[in-house]
């Protein structure tokens, strides 16, 4: 066999529980390894599952071409990304977008009458309008863009929350809840008294939806909820969730971060509240993301930022505010960005939101059958069967080996790309009775093939960690 030498970073350097570490590599450990013959062959599934020859070409190799970033080496090994629910890579079409409308058209908008400026805020208010259809959302101006769904889920607890909460109101959210989504409703809560009650996990490792549904009462005044869970892969009954909420007279707020980019969303057969994404989960720009919210209710609430735009007339001792969605854009927007989602969205679209969502599920399967063979293994998060449905992630830990000296090892020594750290969910990890964990999460342009990969270099991650024992 081969003996293949290691160039390692020290590890343990960073702090476990931070999502956003930089790791650091001082000094370098050689270490003289017998590659495992796993570890030396193409997979089968490169054959097997994607040879054009064969003509069994999926979804994933189909697109890959359109996007440039996957075609590279990482530290000597063939780049395979998949870090996909930390944020997508971008298509060619999205990168031409923005490109053109800094060559063509760069302008402000809704200010001025010259050519560029007209022809950028008709790309702009095209881009809502695209956003709109996505989601099946009734008009335009339901669409408010933010700089990201974190804005997005800040702008109605401030402006929604401190003006319909008071002392002993309820909001309900579930221990698996992203940090974005529990923060603005704990400063909010601290403001006007509202009680925040949180549901536990079940036996399954998800969301205990029978307890969430006990526990929404008279004094609920919003349920916020995540859609699919960015760590345990579970899916929420959203439809019923609603219903549940709504008979007591409570709002939905949906957190669809990580199903808006992988399965068709419709706002208007949920029957949701609110609803916020993010443009660089779902293949469009980082810098934008977006609001959702029936125009009722965002006419009724009142602005979250002050500035230009989203006035009607300002005079010295007081101003008039613009209807939504200008009323909650502030200031020059993210054109190019917002164009660029747009563009993002086209390109979802012409793939087929459906398309995209079945053959993510193919590889979630994959992906979860591949992980368990893994020795010393623990995923975390509901066991797929017929009934219980996961998305295309696993969170995992190895037994004895630190989440982020896997990940470390898998992209200095393989080129593989996952995430590692409690991923802005630390409540859900306490739970779990762990600090961190590992992530490998999938988009539409991986393949079999990636997952074979990652599982070969995981393979031998395992076996090099454990020949110091």
């Amino acid at each position: 066999m081969e003996t293949v030498v290691h160039k390692l970073p020290s590890f343990h350097i960073i702090n476990p529980t931070s999502c956003c570490s930089t790791i650091r590599s001082p000094a370098s450990l050689r270490v003289g390894l017998r590659r495992s013959s796993s570890s030396l062959s193409v997979s089968a599934s490169a054959v097997r599952e994607g040879d054009p020859a064969l003509g069994t070409v999926s979804l994933g190799h189909v697109t890959r071409p359109d996007f440039p970033i996957l075609h590279q080496e990482v530290n000597g090994s063939k780049l395979v990304y998949l870090d996909n629910a930390a944020t997508s890579q971008k298509p060619t079409a999205v990168l031409k977008a923005l490109q053109h409308y800094y060559e063509a058209y760069n302008s402000n908008v809704h200010r001025g009458i010259h050519f560029l400026s007209a022809k950028a805020t008709d790309q702009y208010e095209l881009a809502r309008k695209k956003v709109a259809d996505f989601i099946n959302a009734s008009e335009s101006r339901e669409i408010v863009f933010t700089r990201n769904a974190t804005e997005a889920i800040n702008l109605v607890s401030y402006s929604w929350g401190l003006t319909n909460l008071k002392p002993e109101d309820e909001v309900i959210l579930t221990l698996a809840e992203h940090h974005s989504a529990i923060v603005p409703w704990q400063l909010v809560a601290q403001k006007t008294g509202a009680i925040l009650k949180f549901v536990s996990l079940n036996e399954n490792e998800a969301p205990d939806i029978e307890k969430l549904r006990q526990m929404i009462s008279r004094k609920t005044k919003i349920v916020v909820v995540h859609h699919v869970s960015n760590m345990l892969a579970s899916v929420l009954p959203i439809e019923e969730i609603v219903v549940w909420a709504h008979d007591v007279g409570a709002k939905v707020l949906l957190d669809a971060c990580q199903s808006v980019p992988h399965m068709p969303v419709n706002v208007q057969s949920l029957d949701i509240d609110f609803l916020v994404a993010s443009s660089h989960k779902m293949c469009g720009p980082t810098g934008i993301g977006f609001l959702y919210g029936k125009s009722e209710l965002l006419s009724a609430m009142p602005p979250f930022l002050g500035g230009g735009e989203m006035i009607s007339d300002v005079f010295l001792d007081h101003s008039t505010y613009a209807e939504p969605p200008s009323r909650f854009e502030a200031g020059t927007p993210a054109i190019g960005e917002a164009i660029g989602l747009g563009a993002a969205i086209d390109y979802l679209t012409g793939l087929g939101m459906q398309k995209i969502h079945d053959y993510e599920m193919e590889l979630a399967n994959y992906l979860y059958e591949s992980l368990v063979t893994v020795p010393n293994i623990h995923i975390y998060g509901p066991v797929p069967s017929e009934n219980v449905k996961r998305a295309a992630l696993c969170s995992f830990n190895v037994e004895n080996i630190h989440p982020t000296d896997i990940a470390t090892f898998l992209d200095q020594q393989h080129g593989v790309a996952i995430r590692s750290g409690h991923h802005c969910a630390q409540p859900l990890h306490r739970h779990l009775g762990i600090s961190a964990s590992a992530r490998a999460s999938l988009h539409f342009y991986n393949t079999k093939e990636d997952v074979d990969s990652f599982i070969q270099a995981l393979n031998d991650t395992v076996s090099f960690f454990n020949s110091f024992k």
